[in-house]
C-alpha cells in the first residue's frame, strides 16, 4: 500500500498537470476562432471560383480551345501525394487518423512511383521513418499562414506536372466541420477535372474563352491547396482543444479517486494506530 506522502505527491502532479491541459485547451480556443473565420469566409469564394472555372471551360470547350497542360490526363505512373498534418501532437487522432488514410491510399498504390510533398513536422516524421521519397518539407507552416505559402506549393506542383515529371497530384487533409469532429479529405488536385456547370452564365469576354481558361487553372489550384491549408488548421484546433478539455476532465477525476484513496489510507493508519494503543494500553493492566 503506497504511503499518503507518494497519493499526496502523486495528486499534486495531475493537478500540475490538469493546469497545463487547460491553458492548452484556452489556447485552441482563442486561435480556433480566428482559424474557424478564415477557412469559413473562404468557402464562398472557393464554391465561386469553381463555379466560373465550370463556365468559361464550357465557353472554351464550345470554341474547341480547352486543351490545357493542366487537364492532361496520363496513366498515373508517377504520382506527387500531399499531406497536410500538424507540427505538434496532443489532439486525439486528428494526425493518425489522417496518416492511416493517406497509408491506405500508399499501399492501394504500391506499383505507381509515389513522391511525396510534406506539410506539417507529423507528417515529415511518419514518412521520414519509412523511407519514402519525400521532394519538400515544410514545418511551422501554420504558426503564421499566409496564401503565399500556399502558392509556392502551387507552383511547384504545376511546373512538375506541367513537365510530365508527374502525372497525377492527390492532397489530403482534415476539413473543419465542427468543434466536435472534423472530415477526412482527400481530393485529386491535378489532372483538373473541370466542373459540370449545373447553371450556365451567359459572360461577355473581352478575351478568348480558353486564354481566360488558361489563367483561372492555376489559380484554381493554388485556392485549392490553401483552403485545405485554412480548413486543417480549424481543424487542428479544435481537435486540440476537444483532447485537452478530456484531458481536464480525465484530470479532475483522477484527483477526485486519489482523494478518496488517500483519506481511505489515512482513515485505515488512523484506525491502526488507535488498535495498537488501546491494546498496547490492555496489555499494561
Amino acid at each position: 500500500m503506497p504511503s499518503l506522502i507518494d497519493i499526496r505527491r502523486r495528486i499534486r502532479s495531475v493537478k500540475n498537470t490538469q493546469q497545463i491541459t487547460k491553458a492548452m485547451k484556452m489556447v485552441s480556443a482563442a486561435k480556433l476562432r480566428r482559424a474557424q473565420d478564415r477557412a469559413l469566409a473562404a468557402r464562398p469564394y472557393a464554391a465561386m471560383l469553381h463555379q466560373v472555372l465550370a463556365n468559361v471551360a464550357e465557353a472554351a470547350a464550345q470554341g474547341g480551345g480547352a486543351d490545357h497542360p493542366l487537364l492532361a490526363v496520363r496513366p498515373e505512373n508517377r504520382i506527387l501525394v500531399i499531406v497536410i498534418t500538424a507540427d505538434r501532437g496532443l489532439a486525439g487522432g486528428f494526425n493518425s487518423n489522417l496518416l492511416k488514410l493517406a497509408q491506405r491510399f500508399i499501399d492501394e498504390h504500391r506499383p505507381a512511383e509515389l513522391l511525396f510533398e510534406l506539410i506539417g513536422r507529423k507528417g515529415r516524421d511518419y514518412f521520414r521513418k519509412r523511407g519514402a521519397r519525400i521532394r519538400g518539407e515544410h514545418l511551422d507552416v501554420f504558426r503564421k499562414l499566409r496564401f503565399e505559402d500556399a502558392e509556392a506549393i502551387a507552383s511547384v506542383v504545376i511546373e512538375m506536372f506541367s513537365r510530365a515529371e508527374i502525372d497525377a497530384v492527390y492532397l489530403f487533409g482534415n476539413e473543419f466541420k465542427s468543434v466536435l469532429a472534423s472530415r477526412l479529405n482527400a481530393v485529386r488536385v491535378l489532372p483538373i477535372e473541370v466542373p459540370k456547370s449545373g447553371e450556365t452564365v451567359d459572360y461577355i469576354y473581352e478575351q478568348k474563352p480558353e486564354e481566360l481558361l488558361g489563367s483561372l487553372l492555376p489559380r484554381y489550384v493554388k485556392m485549392l491547396i490553401y483552403r485545405a491549408l485554412l480548413e486543417s488548421e480549424a481543424a487542428e484546433h479544435a481537435a486540440r482543444m476537444t483532447a485537452m478539455e478530456s484531458a481536464t476532465k480525465n484530470a479532475t477525476e483522477a484527483i477526485d479517486r486519489l482523494t478518496l484513496y488517500m483519506n481511505r489510507v489515512r482513515q485505515a493508519s488512523i484506525t491502526r494506530e488507535i488498535i495498537e494503543i488501546v491494546s498496547g494500553a490492555a496489555a499494561l493492566e
